[in-house]
C-alpha cells in the first residue's frame, strides 16, 4: 500500500538558501499525494539534486549563492527536462519574470501569497498547468511601463479576433485560474478548455498560457 501511495505522490525538491522557508514549505507540503525527496540550499545544489533524483517539481527560489535560481532553471530544464518548476520570489521583477517565463518556469508565486495557493500551484504544475500570480504579474508590468519590450509584442493583433467564449476563458487565464478551475467556472469540459487555449495561444502567437497572461493584462483584460 505504502509502495502504491509514493508512485502516485508528485515528487518535489524544495531550493531555497533559508533553512526556516525550506522546513515551512516542507510541513505546508506533507500531505498525501505530494512527497517531498530533497531539499537544496544554492542554485548548483538544486541542479545536481534535479539531475539525481529527476522530481516531478522543484519550487526554486530566485535569490541564493552559488548560481541563483534563475541561473540554475535552464540547468534544471537540460538535466531534468520533465521536472516542472514553480519560481518562488519575494520579488515584482519584470527582468526575473520574462527571465523565468522564458526559462521554461511552470509558475512564478509571491512567497507572501495564501499557503493553500502554493499548494494548489504545485498539483496544477505537476498535471501541466502554468501558473503566475496575478499579483506579482500586475506589479511587474506596472514596474515595466517605463521599459523597452527586449522582443517584439503581438500588440497588432486585434481582439475581435478572438471569440467571445475565448476572451473570458483568457480573462480566467489572467487571473490565474489552471483548466480545472476554468472548466468548473464556465460549466465545461477540461477537454473544451484546453481546445479554447491552444485557440488562444495560436490566434495570439504566444508559446504559453502565462505569455497569454501578459498580453491580457497589457490589453486591459485583466
Amino acid at each position: 500500500m505504502t509502495g502504491s501511495s509514493e508512485e502516485t505522490s508528485i515528487r518535489i525538491v524544495i531550493a531555497d538558501d533559508h533553512g526556516i522557508v525550506r522546513e515551512g514549505l516542507r510541513a505546508l507540503l506533507t500531505r498525501p499525494g505530494i512527497q517531498v525527496i530533497g531539499e537544496a540550499d544554492s542554485g548548483a545544489k538544486a541542479v545536481e539534486l534535479a539531475r539525481m533524483l529527476q522530481p516531478d517539481l522543484m519550487l526554486l527560489d530566485i535569490r541564493m549563492p552559488d548560481g541563483d535560481g534563475l541561473q540554475a532553471l535552464a540547468q534544471i530544464k537540460a538535466v531534468s527536462p520533465t521536472t516542472s518548476v514553480i519560481m518562488l520570489t519575494t520579488y515584482a521583477n519584470p527582468g526575473y519574470l520574462a527571465r523565468a517565463i522564458s526559462g521554461g518556469a511552470s509558475g512564478y508565486l509571491s512567497k507572501e501569497v495564501n499557503p493553500e495557493q502554493i499548494v494548489r500551484a504545485v498539483r496544477a504544475a505537476a498535471a501541466g498547468d502554468e501558473l503566475i500570480d496575478r499579483s506579482l504579474l500586475q506589479s511587474a508590468l506596472a514596474q515595466a511601463v517605463d521599459y523597452s519590450p527586449p522582443t517584439p509584442e503581438p500588440t497588432e493583433i486585434p481582439i475581435e479576433s478572438l471569440s467571445e467564449r475565448e476572451l473570458e476563458v483568457l480573462r480566467l487565464i489572467a487571473a490565474g485560474m489552471n483548466n480545472a478551475m476554468i472548466a468548473e467556472t464556465l460549466n465545461v469540459s477540461l477537454a473544451t478548455v484546453k481546445t479554447h487555449v491552444r485557440h488562444i495561444l495560436d490566434k495570439l502567437h504566444v508559446s504559453d498560457r502565462t505569455q497569454a497572461a501578459l498580453w491580457a493584462a497589457r490589453h486591459g483584460l485583466t
